[in-house]
């Protein structure tokens, strides 16, 4: 909850969600039926600026919700504006950064959930769906301290796990190495 002009504003994000993939058939039915989302914003600056997938994304929703792709800075003024009241939110993001930046610019998020960062050269495996970089993982640890819990998921099915503990014993592994 924040404040704006002495009245309390909340803004109700269901789910906060890396992955990749953006909308695909798990985020269009387990993921929103679960969470009871109306709204679905997608959070990247890179995919803001890309006429094609911002189309092929908003085509790809499920019945009855709406969807906007717009990027870290406008969400930002969204958060605070007043404007999300009502709304039941699922906010999808392609990476840790932009997760960050919403973070420190004071938007509230208690709980991430990672469902999916590809291996592209320069990352490491942590498990079969996720790999990091340097960069991901400091953007992790800053949540952490943010005190945003960092949980590991595919579908609400699946059994939740710490990130930060998977971290962890990569790291300790990798020392014995």
């Amino acid at each position: 909850m924040h404040w704006i002009g002495g009245i309390a504003i909340s803004v109700d994000i269901r789910l906060a969600r890396i992955d990749d993939r953006l909308i695909h058939g798990q985020v269009a039915t387990a993921w929103s039926k679960q969470t009871g989302v109306n709204r679905i914003i997608v959070v990247s600056d890179e995919v803001a600026n890309d006429p094609l997938r911002n189309f092929l994304l908003r085509e790809a929703a499920p019945p009855g919700i709406k969807v906007n792709v717009i990027d870290t800075q406008k969400m930002i003024r969204l958060f605070f504006s007043g404007l999300l009241a009502g709304e039941r939110l699922m906010l999808l993001f392609t990476k840790p950064q932009d997760v960050l930046r919403l973070v420190e610019a004071g938007v509230t998020l208690t709980v991430v959930n990672i469902g999916g960062m590809r291996y592209l050269t320069g990352k490491k495996m942590i498990t079969n769906f996720i790999s990091v970089d340097e960069e991901d993982i400091r953007c992790f640890r800053l949540l952490a301290q943010h005190q945003v819990a960092l949980e590991v998921r595919k579908v609400p099915g699946d059994r939740k796990l710490d990130l930060m503990e998977l971290l962890a014993k990569e790291e300790a592994k990798s020392s014995l190495q």
